[in-house]
């Protein structure tokens, strides 16, 4: 946590330089740099005891006392947010940033607010360096860090059943890059997994949208399940209303007759919620309309959370394969962006699919099927007593005191499988019930997942093999005997968790929160 406070303390003064050095010609950026940076540390040190004074009278940032006291030492107890002339461009820079936290989705109070807007909304009559000033603004500094980059502890997302690794942020060669050109800053995307900022942008529409109302709830006429073009109810209206809102529709007739420009902004709509979909308007399709405003906030703001857990990485890797659990979707990405996207079935909530990443090493052709100990003691130890023939039906059969199922089309694995150990037995895998993946909800597996067209998968993984092609692999498949391959390159294998996403068209989905994860991080990032 030190190194990632000190590091982001020179990417706020990198910050800052920016705005300062932007009038200034290119070849002399870095000799300003360097001349604001000394004008900007006082020459007379302030009394080391003074740290401790100060988390004293504010308790309540008390979490970083050390850093504040490690990063002064290093400067020799020298002020940091003052110059010649008073507080510095540096200071207000950063108080801009800490009071409008809640663009970054942190709904928090700040601490001693009322006192940090005094320094720098009240009467500034004296250029003397104040150690309180001084003190609270690092350590609010240091607060608006924790928030922004680092979000809850770790221990609470584990208890969240959030197993992906944690971003450690680490920010020293970023900064060496703002120092050397700092109009760097204004392009800046880099410091958080990029699903973030897309997140950000969608939840300042959202907020500018309820301020300014927000949306009704609708409702049918008593008796009426479903309307298709033509049909005229003051519903329609309303619907109408709330898709220009939220930007399905360019202009609002108010007409309230269902027409076809209002059907293709439904279908529009239904997509952005994971609903296949026809152009009649559902009861169904209406209570996602009538979801209200602060509820899609929430939403958002609990996703962006989750990005902060997140490795940036991510999006910048050669080959990444992230099955987002809400979505019921796999992705495959190849440097940042996606070469194949297929549904996928997931864990029913008694059968949680897990949230972690491990990378792929193997494909296995014709599977066996080597049932978990609960499915057997659950499912084929009764299914036997009932029935001496369950194997056979089943084509099973009892392999080193295991029940296994053989290869086939009948095995539960379907043609093939994708394996990524891990110690939740968890891979990708064919399945023989093709039906389920025709439903908009998709959560009715034992916690592994279920692909539809795994072959294209296979192919697209083993495009770079010239041993292999579309017809060695629906040969491996079809082979019924089981076969391996290992992968000459391991790919990383993400499952994730996300109730909003912005997809790479820009468009922003909400996502049904399958396994009810939302409500307990809902609680924890907004202060009752």
């Amino acid at each position: 946590m030190k190194k990632i406070y000190t590091a982001l303390f020179f990417f706020t003064i990198a910050f800052a330089v920016s705005i300062s050095a932007s009038s200034c010609k290119k070849n002399n950026v870095l000799a300003s740099i360097e001349d604001i940076w000394l004008h900007d540390l006082s020459a007379t040190p302030f009394d080391s005891t003074e740290v401790a004074y100060f988390f004293g009278k504010h308790p309540l940032l008390q979490k970083y006392q050390v850093d504040v006291k490690n990063l002064y030492r290093k400067h020799e107890f020298k002020y940091v947010w003052y110059n010649e002339n008073g507080i510095n461009e540096f200071a207000n820079v950063l108080y801009n940033k800490i009071i409008n936290l809640p663009e970054e989705g942190i709904i928090k109070a700040i601490p001693y607010k009322t006192e940090f807007d005094l320094i720098y909304e009240g009467p500034k009559d004296s250029k003397t360096p104040n150690v309180n000033s001084e003190l609270l603004t690092t350590a609010l500094y240091f607060f608006y860090i924790d928030q922004v980059y680092h979000g809850i502890d770790a221990a609470k997302s584990n208890e969240m059943e959030w197993f992906l690794p944690r971003e450690k942020q680490t920010y020293g060669t970023y900064t060496d890059s703002l120092l050397i050109d700092p109009s760097l800053i204004k392009k800046d995307k880099k410091a958080l997994f990029s699903q973030y900022y897309l997140l950000r942008d969608q939840l300042k529409k959202y907020r500018q949208i309820e301020k300014k109302g927000g949306w009704d709830s609708i409702t049918l006429p008593a008796g009426v399940k479903t309307l298709k073009i033509g049909d005229s109810v003051q519903a329609i209206g309303q619907v109408r209303k709330r898709l220009f809102l939220d930007g399905f529709l360019t202009t609002d007739s108010e007409s309230r007759i269902y027409d076809e420009a209002l059907a293709d902004a439904v279908v529009a709509f239904k997509k952005t919620r994971g609903i296949k979909g026809d152009k009649l308007l559902y009861g169904s399709t209406l209570n996602y309309l009538s979801t209200p405003v602060n509820s899609l906030i929430e939403t958002l703001v609990v996703n962006m959370e989750r990005c902060r857990w997140v490795t940036k990485d991510i999006a910048e890797a050669n080959e990444v394969i992230a099955v987002n659990i809400p979505s019921y979707e796999l992705n495959y990405f190849k440097s940042g962006k996606s070469i194949l996207n297929l549904n996928v079935v997931v864990g029913k909530t008694l059968n949680k699919t897990v949230i972690f990443s491990a990378p792929m090493k193997y494909i296995v052709f014709s599977p066996y099927w080597n049932i978990p100990t609960s499915i057997i003691k659950k499912e084929i130890l009764p299914g036997i007593a009932n029935n001496s023939n369950y194997l056979a039906q089943h084509n099973m059969e009892w392999n080193n005191g295991r029940v296994r199922q053989k290869p086939g089309s009948r095995n539960s694995l379907g043609l093939v499988k994708f394996l990524f150990p891990n110690s939740n037995a968890i891979y990708l895998h064919d399945t023989p019930s093709k039906y389920l993946f025709s439903k908009d909800k998709r959560a009715f597996s034992h916690g592994c997942i279920r692909v539809q067209n795994p072959e294209l998968l296979a192919e697209t993984i083993l495009k770079s093999d010239p041993k292999w092609d579309a017809e060695k692999i629906q040969e491996a498949m079809h082979n019924g005997k089981e076969s391996w391959y290992t992968l000459k390159n391991k790919i990383p294998v993400y499952i994730g968790y996300f109730t909003s996403w912005v997809d790479e068209e820009g468009v922003l989905h909400f996502y049904d929160d399958v396994y009810k994860r939302d409500a307990a991080l809902a609680a924890l990032l907004f202060e009752k």
